[in-house]
């Protein structure tokens, strides 16, 4: 019976914990990419979705580039990168620029506006990071890193491997 009682206790904060959680939950983003094709958040569900919304002006923007490319084709199984352009441009000169920053991952329309899905945006560039239950778990302000995606999304760090013997 005390157990009982015990249980009673927990359940409302179980149910405050669940709430919670679904209060971070993101409404569907959706946005077209170079080629015409739509994308919603709501595709990429069971996977990591990395949201950074840039622009071809912003240098932390382009320093971040090869970080995310390096990020999107190392975790091609578990996440995906999605990058926003925030500008109006003419959609060759974007396309072309994705092409000469060797950009791997989908690059998709965007408004001039700072609203997002995620709510407004204070600056460029800026990451949001999705679990793959669809829950906004991260806000990165500024450049990220494959490392710090990495943290965030808890990859291990890799150690690396000391060899022993001599290969011959």
């Amino acid at each position: 019976m005390r157990y009982l009682g015990l249980l009673f206790y927990l359940l409302p904060l179980l149910f405050v914990a669940e709430t919670t959680a679904s209060a971070q939950s993101i409404p569907s983003g959706q946005w077209v990419d170079l080629k015409g094709i739509s994308h919603q958040l709501s595709d990429y569900r069971g996977k990591w979705v990395i949201v950074n919304y840039w622009a071809t002006w912003c240098p932390p923007c382009l320093e971040e580039i090869p970080e995310l490319v390096s990020f999107a084709e190392g975790h091609a199984k578990d996440s995906v990168v999605l990058g926003v352009n925030q500008e109006r441009v003419d959609r060759r000169y974007l396309a072309d620029f994705v092409e000469n920053y060797f950009i791997s991952y989908p690059i998709l329309i965007g408004d001039e506006g700072s609203k997002t899905p995620f709510g407004r945006l204070l600056g460029l560039p800026t990451t949001f990071i999705i679990s793959p239950k669809g829950v906004l778990v991260s806000q990165q302000i500024g450049g990220v890193t494959r490392q710090k995606l990495e943290q965030l999304i808890g990859v291990p760090r890799m150690v690396p491997h000391k060899v022993t013997h001599e290969v011959r």
